[in-house]
């Protein structure tokens, strides 16, 4: 759907506004985007991501209750835990692969220059 200038109804600031419920904050995108890749255990994905094990626990809690990630507790010596994204956070795929564009896009537009790891800087 496209939105035109001037023409979002009421509605749609709802949508906007509650998608924003589920996926504000500094960290929530950021976990996503990394579980869309693979499944990660809780250790190598607080140590992928660079978050507090505290803060990481309290994001996925959320992304969990609302159906972003999937927990599966391993049967393993000592109990490992491990999350992917669920169908429902795999929906968001669009939305995280157009953030990162713009991020590019941002990065290059303020500094002048394509950011090293940008994947068009190759081309």
């Amino acid at each position: 759907m496209h939105i035109c200038p001037g023409s979002a109804t009421k509605s749609q600031h709802q949508a906007v506004r509650d998608t924003l419920d589920v996926i504000s904050g500094k960290w929530k995108l950021v976990i996503l985007s990394v579980l869309l890749d693979r499944p990660y255990r809780f250790k190598e994905l607080s140590r992928e991501i660079g978050i507090s094990p505290r803060i990481l626990s309290k994001e996925l809690q959320e992304m969990e209750q609302h159906q972003l990630v999937n927990r599966t507790v391993c049967n393993t010596r000592p109990i490992t835990v491990e999350y992917a994204s669920s169908t429902h956070g795999r929906s968001l795929l669009r939305v995280v692969q157009a953030m990162s564009d713009w991020g590019y896009l941002h990065h290059e537009t303020i500094v002048g220059k394509k950011r090293v790891d940008d994947p068009a800087a190759a081309s």
